[in-house]
């Protein structure tokens, strides 16, 4: 290998000199010369040249002097600039006649990928010949390069995911498509890229703490494609040679995989309105339109017996579209109705009272009750209800702790045979901390304890719990109550005890509840979907941004510029939190936000002329609100708020 001894102190002498002198020669040969092969940039960036750096804790890169290079580039001359991009040319030529594969070949690689010249379309041919070759790469190679992005600065990391994504978004839709080779002579551009940006994505998964959130690695472009395609090819040859995006899910945004359910679903709803009309025309049946519906008709009263009977009694009928009555009222379900059986329903299910779940203030969230009975039916309900509204488009106000949503997606397609167990996630202490932060900090004390731990905490294999006013008690292991935990064995202990308790006390409970939401949403594109993804297309988003919903807003009868609509949205935006969920709910039936965001509600305000002393009054099946003429700003603020207050059932029971 070349000697290179330049440090970054150094470098940044020369190109101090450089500037004021405007002599750059010497800068533009070390450019030249650095990039020109795989052994200079080694001898260049490597710490040291006599260590192989084959771990892949460390790469072996001086990584300050590879910032420091690259940061000055884009301050140096064309010609300095144009060196490089020569010399990244000549060094990819020679790598890809050559099949060796060193960690000095890896090396190269990780710097080259992080050049910020490949941000232009001019130099996108350069750069997807080695997006190709790095993409190219051995699984054990992507295994190192993996770790070595993770260890990368944020800001850097950040870098690279940006870069790929316009790479890709250039190539999908060319701003001027003249700069580009035509799509058909480089189709292997975008998987190229898309295989680079899962190494980056699999880095972020594997830190300690995610360096990025998983929506930065969404690929918004993506939601212009015809996204229904490529999932259909997907299906149909799964991982097989041919690219789809599909494969790689994490670049999808939640509201493609939405779009992409609900387009699935709607294909199943459609199959099973004409197999049931096709069954009543071969028996010579009158044919009823109703039958083209999940019909659900309830009694307020008994809302929970009365639902639990109606889906039962229409098992075979949940794919088709939903539609809801109450007994004994005049409302005809537009989608206001359904979007109301699901809030009550929902709000008596998890009423302590109830039963079915425990509440955790310390972590607002619900769980499943631990007590054993002979009819979980209930649970089965709680299911197919969280499926009904993702099948449905409809957000629902659960308090479900993260761990559930994984729990939910082991498998995420429902086993053929029913012997396997399902639900049963691998989980840690960092589920238990989302679900009980007392308990669990309890257990993190227990694993770092510096003492005798058998001797001060004397614990066994053996936990109990109260079921119903009963203390019980459980063996995490055989003989575990004979069994003391010690410092050798007391991980295992932890790991016994979160698996009892997030998955073994719950089983029957949370199998039941998984069978009932896959009993509707049984579909292929559940195994595109992130954990954290389930639950905003079920909850949507609790984080209201009534700025978004102002912007978004449509009116008819008045404009933005009207002091009622003035007025309208000074209270708004004035409410507390607890006030503009009342809106919401008031408005369109749901206090949550959709995957879209405040813009897909559609919200619209309309005039109605009324005298001033009615209040405002709502279509919920088309998020709208009806606003008088209101004198000013008091009044409206004093009506809107009882109406808002008072927002439930038409009152003809």
């Amino acid at each position: 290998m070349p000697l290179r001894t330049k440090t970054v102190k150094e470098f940044q002498e020369d190109i101090e000199r450089a500037t004021v002198s405007g002599d750059w020669k010497h800068v533009h040969d070390f450019y030249l010369t650095t990039f020109g092969s795989f052994l200079e940039l080694n001898a260049a960036f490597k710490k040291d040249a006599s260590p192989p750096f084959n771990t892949i804790e460390d790469s072996g890169i001086n990584t300050k002097f590879v910032n420091a290079v690259y940061d000055a580039l884009s301050h140096t001359p064309p010609d300095a600039q144009r060196a490089v991009l020569k010399g990244i040319i000549n060094s990819l030529l020679r790598e890809w006649k050559g099949s060796r594969r060193t960690k000095d070949d890896l090396r190269a690689y990780f710097i080259l990928v992080q050049n910020p010249q490949c941000t232009s379309p001019a130099t996108y041919v350069i750069y997807a010949h080695l997006l190709r070759q790095i993409a190219a790469l051995a699984e054990a190679d992507h295994y190192f390069l993996m770790h070595w992005f993770k260890k990368l600065s944020q800001k850097r990391f950040k870098q690279l995911v940006e870069r790929l994504h316009l790479f890709i978004s250039t190539r999908l839709f060319p701003v001027k498509p003249e700069e580009l080779p035509p799509m058909a002579k480089c189709s292997w551009w975008i998987p190229s890229a898309t295989k680079v940006l899962s190494l980056l994505n699999a880095a972020n998964i594997i830190s300690s703490t995610p360096i990025l959130p998983f929506v930065d690695f969404y690929n918004p472009t993506l939601d212009h494609t015809d996204f229904m395609e490529d999932y259909r090819i997907w299906q149909t040859q799964g991982n097989s040679t041919r690219f789809t995006f599909c494969q790689f899910a994490f670049i999808l945004s939640t509201v493609v995989k939405k779009a992409v359910i609900q387009k699935d679903s709607e294909q199943q709803m459609i199959s099973m309105a004409r197999q049931s009309l096709v069954d009543k025309v071969s028996r010579r049946q009158r044919v009823d339109m109703s039958l083209l519906f999940l019909n659900i008709k309830v009694r307020r009263l008994q809302l929970v017996s009365d639902s639990m009977d109606e889906l039962t009694r229409n098992r075979a009928d949940l794919k088709k579209k939903l539609k809801v009555s109450f007994v004994g009222e005049a409302g005809l379900d537009m989608g206001g109705l359904t979007k109301e059986w699901f809030l009550l329903l929902i709000r008596q299910i998890f009423h302590t009272d109830h039963g079915m779940f425990t509440f955790f203030k310390d972590s607002h969230c619900h769980w499943f009750s631990s007590w054993k009975c002979d009819n979980y039916s209930e649970f089965r309900l709680v299911g197919v209800l969280m499926g009904l509204a993702v099948y449905n488009s409809i957000t629902l106000d659960i308090s479900f702790p993260p761990c559930v949503y994984k729990k939910l997606l082991t498998p995420p397609v429902v086993p053929c045979d029913l012997d396997p167990p399902v639900g049963m996630a691998t989980l840690t202490l960092d589920d238990l901390q989302q679900v009980m932060p007392d308990l669990s900090h309890g257990l993190a004390e227990l694993l770092s304890y510096e003492g005798n731990v058998e001797e001060d905490f004397c614990t066994t294999f053996q936990v109990s719990q109260e079921e119903l006013g009963v203390i019980k008690s459980y063996n995490l292991k055989p003989g575990g109550d004979k069994i003391p935990v010690t410092n050798q064995n007391r991980k295992e202990y932890v790991q016994l005890y979160v698996d009892f308790l997030l998955n073994k006390s719950i089983y029957r409970q949370f199998t039941t509840f998984y069978y009932g939401f896959h009993s509707v949403c049984a579909s292929d594109a559940l195994m595109l979907l992130r954990p954290e993804e389930v639950e905003i297309l079920v909850c949507g988003s609790p984080n209201l941004d009534m700025s978004s919903l102002q912007k978004a807003a449509q009116y008819e009868g008045y404009s933005k510029t009207d002091p009622t609509i003035r007025a309208f949205w000074d209270v708004v935006l004035g409410f507390p939190l607890k006030f503009q969920k009342r809106l919401l709910h008031f408005s369109t039936g749901s206090d949550r936000v959709p995957v879209g965001g405040m813009a897909d509600l559609n919200f619209k305000i309309s005039k109605i002329d009324a005298s001033t002393d009615w209040l405002p009054i709502s279509h919920t099946c088309f998020n709208q609100i009806c606003l008088p003429p209101y004198k000013n700003k008091k009044e409206l603020k004093q009506k809107l708020t009882i109406a808002i207050s008072n927002a439930e059932g038409f009152g003809l029971e």
